[in-house]
C-alpha cells in the first residue's frame, strides 16, 4: 500500500548529510504521532563500516524498523561505489530501476509519510539504468527534499539539482524543498545562500539544524 505521502530525499551529492536530514525529519513525525517508514533501494558501504551507522540502520532507528526492512540484504553492497557500479565489483547481478521499485514493500497497515533516500547526488546512478532522477521521476512522489550544504557552491549545486529534476519529470518544481544542512545563523555566507535561493529563485529553503519542525510540516 503507498504511503498517504511519498516524500524521496536526494541531494546535491555524496556527503551532505542525505540521511541525517531524513532521520531528523522522521523522528520529529514519529514523536508527533505520524505514522512512518523509511526505505533506501540500495546502500553501498566500506566493508569495516559499523553496522549502526549505516544508512538503514540510521533511518531504521528513526522508523521504528530493522535495517533489513528499510534495506533489502541482496542489496547492500559493501563497496563505497555508486551502487551499480558496486555490484559491478562484487559480481552481483545489475541493478533495474522497475526492479528496486518492485522490491520497495511498505507496511500493510499503511503509514502517513513513507520516506525514501536515494543515494550520491541527484545524477548519481542509482540502477544500471536511471539515477536518482529516473528514481523520483518513477516513484512520482509528492514532495522531494534536496539537501544540500550550507556553504561554498550550493547555489550553483541547488540550481542544477532542481534544474535536472524538472527536466527528468518531477511534476512541478515548486514540490522541491530545499534543505541547507549544516546551516550556521553565524555565518553570513549561510545567511546570504539562503536569501538569494528564496528571494532571486523563489525556492523553498528550510535550514538544519533548527528547521526541523517546519520541514515535517512541509512533507506531511
Amino acid at each position: 500500500m503507498r504511503p498517504r505521502r511519498l516524500v524521496v530525499v536526494v541531494g546535491t551529492g555524496t556527503g551532505v548529510g542525505k540521511t541525517w536530514v531524513s532521520a531528523r525529519v522522521l523522528t520529529t513525525l514519529r514523536a508527533a504521532g505520524v505514522a512512518v517508514a523509511a526505505r533506501k533501494p540500495a546502500q553501498s558501504f566500506d566493508a569495516g563500516d559499523d553496522p549502526a551507522g549505516l544508512d538503514a540502520a540510521v533511518l531504521g532507528a528513526a522508523t521504528g524498523e530493522d535495517s533489513e526492512t528499510v534495506c533489502p540484504p541482496h542489496r547492500w553492497y559493501e563497496v563505497a561505489m555508486a551502487p551499480p557500479m558496486a555490484a559491478d565489483v562484487l559480481g552481483r547481478d545489475r541493478i533495474t530501476t522497475s526492479g528496486i521499485i518492485e522490491e520497495m514493500t511498505w507496511p500493510a497497515q499503511g503509514v502517513d509519510v513513507g520516506l525514501v533516500e536515494s543515494a550520491g547526488g541527484v545524477r548519481s546512478p542509482q540502477t544500471h539504468d536511471g539515477d536518482a532522477v529516473a528514481l523520483v521521476a518513477a516513484l512520482a512522489p509528492d514532495v522531494v527534499v534536496l539537501v544540500a550544504d550550507a556553504g561554498l557552491g550550493t547555489i550553483n549545486a541547488v540550481r542544477l539539482s532542481v534544474g535536472a529534476l524538472a527536466e527528468g519529470g518531477t511534476r512541478e518544481t515548486t514540490n522541491v524543498v530545499v534543505v541547507l544542512n549544516r546551516f550556521d545563523e553565524d555565518n553570513d555566507l549561510h545567511r546570504r545562500n539562503r536569501t538569494w535561493l528564496r528571494e532571486q529563485d523563489g525556492m523553498t529553503v528550510v535550514a538544519l539544524p533548527g528547521q526541523e519542525a517546519e520541514l515535517a510540516t512541509m512533507v506531511r
